[in-house]
């Protein structure tokens, strides 16, 4: 049985006291374009009619939601987070969305996808997976319960590669972000936010994590500037 490390309940714990607040500090943080990320990433989808998404790190529901927007009344999606006061605040929103019965959400870390081999068409994680402490096993763990020719679709923070705009982004990411979020959340989650970007791979590397662990056309396409990537592999 999986257990999750010092570093991931650290995690967790973090993100249980965030939770009542986040959807409110998303879009102060990021002017609102993550929705736009999140609505990118979602339109590189592929679902089939009776298909099964899996949302790992759903969170709040967010990417749950726009996929049951964008897909047809009869695709059905699990969102997964090992956070569950995450989960209690996505629960409230499916209750007061006319597509939250769609969903079902489960609480369970991405290195231990509690489902069997091959049971969707899909699966999204979106700035879920710098969070996953072990991240080859959540990459192999993402293409065991992907059925053949099924896709998935990551979305996570980048670098910029523009000199002059990644030394902007880096001030405002590093300096400003955590005062503004601790303002109305806990700081110290808005110090680790950048810095768990500046320790994850670049673009090209985690392109090659994801073939290592067995994905097929890994891919990735850069937005805002390279502020967010969207990285999409599938399986054969």
């Amino acid at each position: 049985m999986f257990e999750l490390s010092d570093k991931g309940r650290g995690v967790r714990k973090m993100f249980d006291t965030i939770a009542p607040r986040y959807d409110l500090l998303n879009r102060l943080l990021s002017f609102g374009i993550d929705r736009r990320w999140r609505r990118y990433a979602v339109s590189q989808l592929q679902v089939p009619i009776d298909g099964r998404v899996l949302d790992i790190a759903t969170g709040t529901c967010d990417v749950a939601l726009e996929i049951a927007e964008r897909t047809d009344s009869s695709v059905r999606i699990v969102g997964e987070d090992f956070t569950q006061g995450m989960l209690v605040q996505g629960q409230k929103k499916l209750d007061q969305s006319p597509l939250g019965s769609r969903i079902m959400l489960v609480n369970a870390p991405c290195e231990a996808i509690p489902h069997p081999d091959c049971s969707f068409d899909a699966i999204t994680i979106a700035f879920g997976i710098r969070n996953v402490v072990e991240r080859e096993q959540g990459l192999q763990e993402m293409l065991r319960v992907l059925k053949p020719g099924g896709r998935a679709v990551i979305l996570e923070f980048s670098n910029p590669q523009s000199r002059l705009f990644r030394s902007l982004y880096h001030f405002y990411f590093r300096q400003l972000l955590p005062s503004i979020g601790g303002l109305f959340s806990q700081r110290s989650a808005y110090q680790y936010l950048p810095d768990s970007v500046l320790e994850f791979p670049v673009q090209e590397d985690f392109i090659s994590m994801m073939s290592a662990a067995g994905f097929v056309r890994a891919r990735h396409t850069d937005l805002t500037l390279g502020i967010a990537t969207v990285y999409v592999g599938d399986k054969d």
